[in-house]
């Protein structure tokens, strides 16, 4: 058996999904049954092509390949979150972009799009990579989602209102080939998930060509005429995921999405509080059995190497 969970974010907790990988490694039996990292999803800072989040900071090209190798290294693959739906024509040469997937083009690692501009230059320009279709496109509709899963994709991730509609999901071809979102933060059916997108790749643009001025003026979204966002769904801990109706147990990956055949499953996360991310990856991952000293190994090997600190200093 083969259960995949695509982790958020190599960047910002890089040395976190290291130390988590290493107890998977080092102690299976913590981990309910087919655990595997099947990859760890994110962007290096100043990518103008991230989506999904706004990504600030800024990143090397020496970083980005000592992640990268180290990742690989370890038998998984990056993800890049090229999800931004507002590019345009003139974006598709973004230097440092083009640097990433030049630099992580050893056949291993994957993009995951949202625009078909981006996605049709990609595949030209950097055929190694697998493609995976973003769970931003909002595909709701199952014939259009059928439509998607017959696509050249190596995964598709089904919008999160898919959850739990066991009705549709029975239905559904290529199973295998389909990942679930199983943590989302967003209300269900939320009117204003595609324009967020929107407004968040906005964001990044703003924000890459802010950078890219090299001033010492302050960031301001109004200088870029880019709205801002009040959305507080983000602020949702593991504990109130659990009372949505898109949330998916960990009991009903094991016992109703696997046994259907679906073993790809998405933990959301990037921006979200590291104490928020152990205790998600414990929730899903680890049997209940060996909760609470799984919970004391990564605490402590994540304080030993620096990560978080428990001493209240």
């Amino acid at each position: 058996m083969q259960v995949k969970f695509h982790l958020p974010d190599f960047t910002n907790q890089f040395k976190f999904n290291l130390v988590f990988a290493t107890m998977l490694k080092n102690c299976p039996h913590f981990f309910r049954e087919g655990v595997e990292i099947a990859s760890v999803y994110g962007t290096f800072p100043q990518s103008l092509w991230n989506g999904g989040r706004t990504v600030p900071g800024v990143c090397d090209l020496e970083f980005a390949g000592i992640v990268t190798r180290t990742f690989n290294k370890n038998g998984i693959p990056l993800r890049f979150t090229f999800t931004n739906p507002m590019i345009e024509e003139k974006h598709l040469g973004d230097k440092f972009c083009n640097d990433i997937l030049k630099l992580a083009d050893n056949g291993m690692n994957e993009v995951i799009v949202n625009s078909a501009l981006l996605e049709d230059y990609i595949r030209t320009t950097y055929p190694n990579y697998k493609i995976t279709s973003s769970t931003c496109k909002r595909i709701t509709e199952p014939d259009k989602l059928i439509d998607e899963i017959e696509k050249d994709y190596n995964i598709v991730v089904l919008d999160y209102d898919f959850n739990n509609r066991f009705d549709i999901l029975e239905t559904l071809p290529n199973k295998e080939k389909m990942e679930i979102l199983i943590n989302a933060c967003c209300d269900p059916a939320c009117p204003r998930r595609t324009e967020h997108y929107r407004v968040l790749g906005m964001q990044q643009i703003a924000l890459c060509e802010h950078m890219a001025k090299k001033t010492s003026k302050r960031f301001s979204l109004r200088d870029y005429g880019v709205p801002d966002l009040e959305c507080k769904c983000s602020d949702r801990t593991i504990f109130d995921v659990t009372k949505l109706r898109t949330y998916v147990s960990p009991e009903d990956i094991w016992e109703k999405y696997v046994p259907m055949g679906f073993n790809q499953f998405k933990i959301e996360g990037r921006t979200a509080p590291r104490l928020n991310l152990i205790e998600t990856y414990i929730h899903y991952m680890i049997k209940p059995e060996y909760k609470d000293e799984a919970h004391f190994m990564f605490l402590f090997n994540l304080e030993r190497n620096g990560v978080v600190r428990i001493d209240g200093k």
